[in-house]
């Protein structure tokens, strides 16, 4: 895992995940599987992009995130579209997390502790429970409205980030409310190990800015270099 790394997420097609690849972003993250059908595109259409994105933008890796919680539905997605890297974002257990590395030790996991009111000392414990079974983790924000747990838009305490940074074994990417405008300040706040946006780099469409998308990566390295 190159480190420091900026993954974004949602690509809606190839054309957008060539141009997020194109400028320079380590990680491209594709929901899926998701327990609302909510996927910005299907399977095949997945597998088609991972595809095109190994022969063209090598450097790239992408991350498969889903919120299922069976060991053998999130390696049969990582198999139906080719990827190593897998994003946990439900409520798997530890022990299902375990039985999923043991069935497919080939599987790179981030494990997301998704922020929410008086939810740290879990979260610590989730971190205890998960570092030795992931490569990552990412924090997140729930949207306490709605329910959801990513995508939100929304920022959290990036204390509380920051905390989990340094209790954290593994390394840590920051996610929650990142856009263009904030990404400097939150690796300054929380000195983690990447960052992650989502919603706040598209357009009223729903499609990523590609102006955004360069000044987000322009300035979260500038903000890593500082760390550095």
């Amino acid at each position: 895992m190159k480190l420091p790394c900026v993954q974004i997420a949602g690509a809606l097609d190839l054309a957008e995940a060539e141009m997020l690849a194109a400028a320079g972003t380590e990680f491209i993250g594709l929901p899926l599987r998701l327990l609302d059908g909510r996927e910005d595109l299907s399977e095949a259409e997945a597998a088609r992009l991972v595809a095109s994105l190994k022969k063209s933008h090598s450097a790239t890796e992408v991350v498969a995130i889903t919120y299922r919680e069976q060991a053998e539905d999130i390696i049969d997605l990582a198999q139906t579209i080719d990827v190593e890297w897998i994003q946990l974002h439900g409520h798997i257990s530890a022990a299902e997390t375990q039985r999923l590395r043991l069935l497919a030790p080939e599987l790179l996991l981030i494990k997301s502790l998704v922020i929410s009111d008086e939810n740290e000392s879990h979260l610590a414990e989730e971190v205890a429970d998960f570092g030795p079974l992931v490569k990552a983790f990412i924090t997140d924000t729930h949207d306490p409205a709605t329910g959801r747990r990513g995508a939100t838009g929304l920022t959290h305490d990036w204390a509380i980030s920051r905390r989990l940074v340094a209790l954290s074994p593994k390394p840590v990417i920051i996610a929650g409310g990142l856009d263009e405008t904030n990404v400097a300040d939150a690796i300054r706040a929380t000195h983690p190990a990447g960052v992650d946006a989502h919603t706040g780099l598209e357009l009223p469409n729903g499609r990523k800015c590609a102006e955004k998308v360069a000044l987000f990566l322009q300035r979260a390295r500038a903000a890593f270099a500082e760390l550095a």
